[in-house]
């Protein structure tokens, strides 16, 4: 619990200190000699990708320092789905950017795909496999197949890179695929899904959505830190502050669901 709150602490901390310098990652801006309305359509596709993200990684914290299923955590969760437009516009206008921005793409795709499902799985009661989980296991393998197409064309690459990005970052991609397939086809196979499974689902999938978020602010534009923290220990720990918080909370569940069976076993 104390580890729980220490690492939720630092990340929100971090994060609310540092929301004014966010508008300095200028990644979507029209040219100086662009009409004013491309002026103004960027500008709010800038801000609104920052408003989103900026909202979703506070409020993200809020919902996994929160007890979990009180009516804070479900407010907080609620508005993490601000997420969803930073990671649409991440994803949407990525391709049209004269820098290489295919591994962001996807890492926006998959952000996405997580978010929505993650959301799905806590709101949705009937526990049956149906449309979407077949629609995700598309999504999910084809993100897979991205993240092996890109280590493969980051290997044989004269710079061994895809648009400075070199292989083994592409891992991120076929592991979190491989395994949110694993998760759509379990689904699908069984024809249900478990209270326990659902849980676990809704967990695993929004704490890496949020661990994609913040890995991209606090690693990806480090521009915005003052010069002594960038390429920091502190950075690195903020950004993958919610992979352990994450691994805790699925332990937490599974633990619980042993435990309650253990004391009905008993008692029978």
């Amino acid at each position: 619990m104390t580890l729980r709150i220490l690492a939720s602490t630092i990340l929100f901390t971090a994060a609310a200190a540092l929301l004014p310098s966010i508008a300095l990652a200028n990644n979507l801006e029209a040219g100086p000699g662009d009409p004013a309305w491309m002026h103004l359509g960027a500008n709010a596709l800038l801000w609104t990708h920052i408003a989103g993200g900026a909202i979703g990684m506070v409020t993200g914290v809020v919902a996994l320092a929160s007890r979990k299923g009180q009516r804070i955590h479900r407010a907080a969760g609620s508005v993490f789905l601000a997420m969803f437009a930073a990671y649409a516009i991440g994803a949407g206008v990525a391709p049209f950017l004269d820098t290489g921005q295919r591994p962001n793409f996807v890492a926006g795709i998959m952000a996405l795909y997580l978010l929505i499902s993650g959301a799905m799985a806590a709101r949705r009661r009937d526990a049956k496999a149906g449309a979407p989980e077949l629609i995700g296991l598309v999504i999910a393998l084809s993100i897979t197949a991205a993240g092996v197409i890109f280590m493969r064309m980051g290997a044989a690459s004269a710079s061994g890179t895809v648009d400075g990005s070199p292989p083994q970052a592409f891992l991120l991609f076929t592991i979190a695929g491989a395994f949110a397939s694993a998760g759509e086809l379990h689904v699908l196979l069984r024809r249900q899904i478990s209270n326990v499974s659902r849980i676990a689902r809704h967990l695993w999938r929004m704490c890496f959505s949020l661990f994609i978020a913040s890995g991209s602010f606090f690693l990806g534009q480090q521009q915005v830190f003052p010069e002594a923290l960038r390429d920091s220990v502190l950075l690195y720990a903020v950004a993958l502050a919610p992979l352990p918080i994450m691994l805790f909370w699925l332990g937490k569940v599974r633990f619980d669901d042993w435990r309650r069976r253990r004391m009905k076993a008993t008692v029978a």
